[in-house]
This record gives structure tokens, sequence and C-alpha cells, in this order.
């Protein structure tokens, strides 16, 4: 561990901006916040709808795996592009529990009065005009970092960076 801290030290500052260029997406579930970072800077901010309960939407750190404009909703086989669509204009998939992308996503909603509310069945909910533009903004294998905290968004950030530095850092197995 001492070897670890020491090289993060000496090299630590070369690589942060290799860390720091990469795109991440925070959820913040007790703020209903969702937020693009690119190159230490907030790029995308809204409000969101996340799960009914804490435990519906899952908090750790994922990669985007499935993006797809005017998605279909399988569950009741509602074509895209239905306003009867719950899945709204787009839809951005991660890996959450063990999923392709397909099961846990950010997606848009034909109930924009839900946003800021925990109502979802585990999704994140945007208003169908911000996640066309975060869609737009995010390439798919970016992370996606969920959370319940009560730390800034810029705390959040510097998390997540330690975390991807110390990644890159370690040993591969």
């Amino acid at each position: 561990m001492k070897i670890l801290t020491l090289l993060f030290l000496i090299v630590g500052s070369f690589m942060t901006p290799h860390v720091a260029g990469e795109p991440v997406i925070l959820v913040n579930k007790t703020t209903h916040e969702v937020t693009l970072i690119k190159s230490g800077k907030i790029v995308f901010h809204a409000k969101a709808a996340v799960g009914k309960t804490r435990e519906l939407t899952p908090e750790g750190q994922f990669r985007i795996k499935v993006k797809a404009k005017d998605p279909y909703y399988r569950k009741k086989n509602i074509p895209g592009g239905d306003p009867e669509n719950p899945l709204g204009s787009r839809w951005i998939g991660f890996d959450a529990r063990g999923t392709d992308g397909r099961i846990y996503g950010i997606h848009g909603t034909n109930q924009p009065n839900s946003i800021g509310k925990s109502v979802s069945a585990g999704c994140i909910r945007l208003k169908n005009r911000d996640v066309e533009k975060l869609f737009e903004l995010v390439p798919s294998g970016s992370d996606v970092l969920i959370v319940s905290s009560n730390q800034t968004i810029e705390e959040l950030y510097k998390q997540w960076e330690k975390e991807k530095l110390e990644e890159l850092l370690s040993p591969s197995t």
C-alpha cells in the first residue's frame, strides 16, 4: 500500500488529465440530479426521477452499454415514438446488477411531472429534452456513478476521479 501511495504521489499529477478527460455521469438519488462531467467540467445537469424505494435504483459504478433513439418498451409492447411509451425519446442503458444495458437506464418519460420525485421502478427518468441533450453528449462505454449522498457534485466527482486513478495504478489481475 505504501508503494501504491508513493507511486500515486509521483505520477498522479501526470495521470490526472487522462482521468479528468473521461466523461462520467453522476446520479445523486438524494438530490434527484443527473450531471455529466467531461474534462473536469460540468457540461450537463438536470433534475431526475429515481426509484420509488432506495433499493430499486441500484447504486455503484456502471458502464453505458446501450444507447437507443425512440426505444421500444418491451414490457407492454409499445413501439418507440408512441406517446404512451413511458421510456420517452431516448434510452441510455447501463450494466447494473449483471445486466446488459437493457434493464436499467437513464431515459425520457411521457410523465414529465414525475421529475424530481422517487417514483420509478428503478430507472432514472429525465424530461425528453434533457435526455436528448445528454444522449448526444455522452459516449457508450462512459461511467455512470449512482449514489445517495449529501456531498456536492464536485465532491462526488473528486471521489470518482480518485477511484479511477487507484484503478489505473493497481496491478492487473
